[in-house]
């Protein structure tokens, strides 16, 4: 164990030394244009990298242990150990007790550190985008997202946003909001030309607008009220929710993946619930690879002393690439809805730990 910490910290480094290189080739260019200080560009590389520890953790993991392993294989160190009388499960005992450490701090990193970091990489870059729009652009269309739909219902309640502005203060422009009764008919619908989130109250202040109520029944019009402010306390939708309805999977975070699925499953529309369920699982599921990992690199790394240590590498790194294969095939299946999303990301886990119990119970 102590031979493949040494070998696994310097793997990480150099890991992370080419992430750092990565990141700055894809947005150094950017974050130049956007007016960003040097101060400003390492604070956004490394509120970044974190984010992308969890994928290292099992790379680092393989590369380190098929070099140790094969350095001890050539030496023929795993020979003497074996001769003298050491069984495979002692002799790799310690590889599995990191491996446990490892998946829990894989499990750590998903459901803490990651989220952090994509959380926070984005709002870094979207106030530097705010502070470069502020120098052209009026107050009023500063980092703002156009046509803005939420159906919430649970409360039944539609919402309609023309342009909402995400620059301190955030504000909405050009709301209507309808409200349903349980029949799915419109009983009410406000208008107004702003509106905001009060966040520590819970409720929506509207500005300038006016108020439409209507017979559920006949569909007619009854009243017409104009206002200048009207204070919906009933109205409690996060903004912060209507906007994440238009992020990719993969830009989104472990808590707000389940946010968004909580969402979608209480409006129940599975077919858009399916996309994050998706990431939400196999993020869960890759708490399991660093283990994966050493089960694939061992019967390979330690073969016999007549097998080229080489061949037992290649075998190893094969099979690492299908078993990502194998997870790329899975969120794919899910995504037509063929199989349910959480089945589909522990499939091909439960596929490579009956592949490696193979190949452990062949070692002699």
């Amino acid at each position: 164990m102590r031979e493949w910490l040494q070998i696994l910290f310097l793997v990480l480094v150099a890991i992370c030394g080419l992430l750092f290189i990565q990141i700055c080739y894809d947005d150094f260019k950017a974050m130049l244009e956007i007016g960003a200080g040097f101060s400003e560009f390492m604070r956004y590389i490394f509120i970044t990298m974190p984010s992308f520890l969890g994928l290292v953790l099992p790379l680092a993991l393989l590369i380190s242990l098929l070099f140790t392993l094969t350095k001890l294989h050539r030496s023929n160190e795993l020979t003497a150990i074996r001769t003298a009388g050491v069984g495979f499960a002692r002799m790799t005992a310690p590889l599995w007790i990191v491996g446990l450490f490892a998946c829990a701090l894989v499990a750590w990193l998903n459901s803490s550190v990651v989220p952090w970091s994509v959380e926070q990489s984005r709002q870094l870059d979207a106030e530097m985008q705010f502070k470069k729009q502020a120098k052209v652009l009026p107050p009023d269309r500063v980092g703002a997202i156009y046509s803005v739909a939420f159906d919430n219902s649970e409360d039944h309640r539609m919402w309609l946003i023309n342009r909402y502005r995400q620059a301190s203060p955030a504000k909405a422009f050009g709301i209507s909001v309808s409200v349903m009764d349980q029949n799915s008919r419109e009983i009410k619908r406000l208008l107004a030309s702003e509106a905001w989130f009060d966040g520590p109250k819970k409720r929506w202040v509207f500005k300038n607008g006016r108020e439409l109520k209507f017979n559920p029944e006949t569909e007619e019009q009854i009243t017409s009220e104009p206002f200048t402010i009207k204070i919906e306390s009933t109205f409690h939708e996060d903004p912060s929710l209507m906007l994440l309805t238009d992020q990719r999977p993969r830009d989104l975070s472990f808590f707000e993946l389940r946010r968004l699925m909580a969402y979608f499953e209480a409006e129940k529309n599975p077919n858009k619930v399916v996309p994050y369920a998706v990431r939400y699982y196999s993020l869960l599921a890759d708490t399991l690879a660093p283990l994966i990992v050493i089960a694939i690199a061992i019967p390979f790394a330690i073969a016999g002393v007549r097998v080229n240590p080489a061949v037992g590498v290649s075998k190893a790194i094969g099979l690492f690439i299908l078993y990502y294969i194998f997870n790329t095939i899975g969120s794919s299946i899910a995504m037509k809805q063929w199989i349910d999303p959480q089945t589909a990301a522990w499939i091909p886990n439960a596929a490579m730990v009956i592949l490696a119990s193979y190949f452990l119970t062949r070692l002699r």
